[in-house]
């Protein structure tokens, strides 16, 4: 049980109570003479107690919206930056033959089978034109527009041919790819390397014989 308060206790803060009345002045009496208020009553003005209410209201006001902000900003920017943000495009060396199958007569039917595989990872499209392929030696067949889609595969023949979505023709009448080493270099048209894709590479051995 909480202590009596004496006739001159004032409560810290000043709540208003239901029945609309100040919450420190006395009930008014159904009959009889009104009495005076106590001198100890209530310090606060009823103008002090709608000034202190309203500026605690505003502050919460204002804090629910910034949490609400901050929730929006948490959930709904990074959906939409994810929705505009493009898919970033990859072209890869996805296999090489560089040991042509028979017998190695430099006929253009043994030159295409030679090829380099080349793939595109993503579901974009991607522009090739003045893209490169190129081998140790500097040998370097460039892209002239072709574009290869999302998803597909193209097949670049060391022989001559007729150009295709998913077989292209370098058209030499010599072998490119060396048998026991080489590197497959995919560069862009800056010169920048994409990819590369070595095979049977020795250390102890500087040179290599080709077909």
């Amino acid at each position: 049980m909480f202590p009596p308060q004496g006739p001159h206790s004032v409560d810290k803060l000043c709540v208003r109570g239901r029945s609309g009345r100040h919450p420190h002045t006395a009930p008014t009496p159904r009959s009889g003479p009104r009495k005076a208020p106590h001198r100890g009553g209530c310090p606060h003005h009823l103008g002090d107690f709608l000034s202190v209410s309203a500026s605690v209201s505003a502050r919460r006001l204002v804090a629910a919206a910034l949490a609400a902000g901050a929730v929006v900003s948490a959930v709904a920017l990074p959906a939409s930056a994810a929705d505009r943000r493009p898919e970033r495009a990859k072209v890869e060396i996805s296999a090489v033959q560089y040991d042509s199958p028979g017998r190695d007569d430099r006929t253009n039917r043994s030159l295409n089978k030679e090829w380099v595989e080349l793939t595109n990872t993503t579901r974009q499209s991607v522009n090739l034109d003045g893209w490169t392929l190129e081998d140790e030696s500097g040998r370097t067949y460039t892209f002239d527009g072709y574009r290869l889609a999302g998803r597909a595969t193209v097949r670049i023949h060391t022989g001559e041919g007729r150009d295709t979505r998913t077989d292209l023709y370098q058209d030499r009448r010599s072998y490119v790819w060396n048998n026991d080493h080489d590197t497959a270099t995919l560069s862009n048209h800056r010169g920048r390397v994409i990819d590369e894709e070595s095979w049977g590479y020795d250390r102890h051995h500087g040179g290599g014989s080709r077909h």
